[in-house]
């Protein structure tokens, strides 16, 4: 025998030395095993999707949570700048803030004071309007006309008073 032949023979024995110390697994066996793989590679999948679909949520809401933080803040800032039109001065303050760089809406909110100062109720240039004098005021000192009628019915017992608050009565009645 040659050398090579040697080498090989020196191989297959080795090999089946190597196999007879391996514990040979029934085909049934490993058939189960190969299921119980592929179905942990399957779940894996699952999880691993399920583990990106969150991700992508939280991020989602995080954006969402700064864009709610920036409008209650916005919110408040007007509020406390004496807005009369709510709505209106914020979806102007949020324009403004997409389209500019900045997001300093302390300067946000005086530039719109400054341009847009119909939105914002100044106690100097409001000036309320009085009733004229032919109209009664309805509320004298928190009493209404009807339980001042019904007093004034009760103290005087005059007729004609009487008639007043029972007239007044079948109204609110």
């Amino acid at each position: 025998m040659n050398q090579v032949d040697e080498e090989i023979l020196s191989e297959t024995t080795s090999v089946h030395s190597d196999n007879e110390s391996l514990k040979l697994v029934p085909v049934a066996e490993s058939i189960r095993y190969r299921k119980r793989a592929q179905a942990a590679e399957k779940e894996t999948e699952i999880l691993v999707e399920q583990l990106a679909q969150s991700k992508s949520k939280a991020r989602d809401m995080g954006e969402e949570l700064s864009i709610l933080k920036l409008e209650q803040q916005l919110t408040s800032k007007l509020v406390a700048a004496g807005t009369v039109d709510l709505e209106t001065s914020v979806l102007l303050a949020k324009s403004r803030i997409e389209s500019g760089d900045t997001v300093d809406l302390d300067s946000v909110v005086e530039q719109l004071r400054k341009e847009k100062c119909y939105l914002f109720g100044d106690s100097d240039n409001a000036v309320s309007t009085k009733k004229t004098s032919g109209v009664k005021e309805r509320v004298s000192h928190n009493e209404t006309a009807f339980t001042m009628a019904a007093k004034r019915a009760a103290t005087t017992g005059n007729r004609v008073d009487l008639q007043a608050y029972l007239k007044l009565r079948r109204n609110f009645v």
